[in-house]
């Protein structure tokens, strides 16, 4: 009784991981027969991992990724897509995003940038860093909304709270110049700070026209340029040899 009274005690004082290890302890007679000091040192690790599973659970449901089951143990390097293998695992450490350095994909559409995109974000996560994934377009939209409402301030400081930032399907929509102003205050925001990873259709040397206003681009793209690693995808479209594949079986 006092055993199944410990165990209630520690799920109300919110540390579910000790109070399933403690159940287990006690349903074990092998358990039983250590040391205190070994038993409590089990139920303080399995809190701990409990914890951190529950973090990292959080950090993915916030993240909104796209393709949420997209990790780097499953890059395909069968199909060629000029991605080398010693390059991407270098990458898949995560330490550009603890330096806060940027990661630029580019590519023709079908080549599996968003994949591979969710896929760093998903390596950054396990690795404890809050993400976000957004469509560059639709981000547009949210802060041009927001700076009508007079919101914001509250979305800078929101977005300025993630380690690393995704921005899928850059350059896809025409920017306003209240826009450019707000792109150019995102990246200096991040400048130095936090991450950034970019995916786009548009090559890097055509940014700048995309961008538009001289001054503008030219202060954007100073700040991504020098901060960024790049990875330019080619080959055909992987949904389409996907269909293939399907078709085969």
């Amino acid at each position: 009784m006092l055993n199944h009274h410990s165990v209630e005690a520690l799920c109300r004082l919110h540390l579910p991981g000790m109070a399933d290890a403690l159940h287990k302890q006690l349903a074990s007679p092998e358990s039983l027969g250590r040391s205190f000091e070994e038993r409590l040192a089990q139920l303080i690790d399995a809190e701990q991992l409990s914890r951190d599973e529950r973090k990292q659970l959080g950090l993915f449901k916030r993240a909104k990724l796209k393709y949420v089951q997209a990790c780097m143990e499953d890059v395909d390097y069968k199909a060629s897509r000029g991605l080398e293998r010693s390059y991407i695992a270098s990458l898949a450490s995560s330490e550009w995003v603890q330096r806060d350095q940027f990661l630029v994909l580019t590519g023709p559409t079908g080549v599996g940038k968003t994949w591979l995109a969710c896929a760093f974000a998903n390596q950054a996560i396990r690795q404890g860093s809050p993400t976000l994934y957004k469509r560059f377009s639709l981000l547009m939209e949210e802060l041009d909304v927001a700076r009508r409402d007079g919101s914001l301030p509250k979305l800078r400081g929101q977005l300025a709270k993630v380690k690393l930032l995704v921005l899928d399907d850059w350059a896809m929509t025409p920017l306003s110049t209240a826009g450019r102003h707000e792109l150019l205050e995102l990246i200096e925001e991040r400048s130095g700070r936090s991450s950034l990873l970019i995916t786009s259709q548009l090559p890097m040397d055509k940014w700048h026209d995309y961008i538009g206003e001289p001054t503008i681009a030219d202060a954007i793209l100073d700040r991504i340029v020098h901060r960024s690693h790049r990875i330019e995808l080619t080959g055909g479209s992987m949904r389409r040899r996907q269909r293939l594949a399907a078709g085969g079986e």
